[in-house]
């Protein structure tokens, strides 16, 4: 049997509608408060800050890679894998017998006349091989323009914006050679003009990758690169080489809303290699 223990009668009972005693660190009509702090809920130290709704983190320093504007076997395999085979060839054109070397640049060489006899051989053939050695301007920006392409849309659409600004560059300065030719304009040696190299690849690479950058840097590299273009166009050195590297450039412009919905890695993305 349950005893209920005996009230203590010396309690003195608060009267109805009486105030309630104050108690420090307690607010009004808020149930279930702890006087103190200690432990409480809800109660977020800040330092003596003020609150703020969302408190946003601290961006990392970003540490200085210049390596990464090299190609590697992991991270950037199209233009390393390419970049040796430059480098074989220029090796060939520089210490092999000069009688042969000539005979593979004629035979690899975009002219008309091997246009239209093979054209899938020479214009393949012709972007093996660097004019001008490894130490001219256009073998430089192939390293660092396709190695920086790559690291943000991929080897193989780097492929297909190289091949693409090499062979509509290609077409569009000798298809007219060929008219004018027809046309009786141009001497008939004009069909067997040596043409050959990366350059027209590289130019539209470059235009192309301009539009991934951010203007502090797309509007430097278009107005450095341009105005070398048309300094040599204006020198009339070879004036219908000089035509294809600009018209290489536009190509490479005109894909800008493609290669920024295939752009995979954002500035501050990993990257292997």
């Amino acid at each position: 049997m349950d005893r209920t223990a005996p009230a203590d009668k010396t309690a003195t009972p608060t009267p109805t509608g009486a105030p309630v005693p104050e108690a420090p660190g307690l607010l009004d009509g808020v149930p279930r408060q702890r006087a103190g702090g200690g432990g409480s809920c809800g109660t977020v130290d800040l330092g003596g800050r003020e609150p703020t709704a969302v408190e946003k983190p601290r961006p990392r320093l970003r540490t200085p890679r210049p390596w990464r504007l090299l190609p590697t076997p992991t991270g950037t395999p199209f233009t390393f894998g390419y970049a040796i085979v430059l480098g074989v060839t220029s090796l060939i054109s520089a210490y092999a017998d000069p009688a042969l070397v000539h005979a593979l640049l004629q035979g690899s060489s975009t002219d008309v006349a091997h246009l239209v006899r093979t054209p899938e051989l020479v214009l393949i053939g012709s972007a093996l091989w660097l004019a001008g050695g490894v130490a001219s301007p256009f073998a430089i920006g192939f390293v660092l323009v396709l190695t920086a392409l790559e690291r943000r849309i991929g080897g193989l659409r780097t492929a297909g914006v190289f091949l693409l600004g090499h062979v509509l560059a290609t077409l569009a300065t000798e298809v007219p050679v060929g008219l004018a030719v027809l046309a009786g304009q141009l001497p008939g040696s004009s069909l067997h003009r040596l043409d050959y190299g990366v350059s027209f690849g590289v130019a539209a690479g470059t235009g192309a990758l301009a539009g991934l950058l951010p203007p502090w840097l797309r509007v430097p590299l278009l107005a450095g690169f341009g105005g070398m273009l048309l300094q040599d166009l204006l020198a009339l050195s070879d004036p219908m080489t000089d035509w294809g590297h600009l018209i290489a450039l536009a190509i490479g412009v005109a894909t800008w809303p493609v290669v920024r919905r295939w752009q995979v890695r954002g500035p501050g993305s990993p990257v292997r290699g």
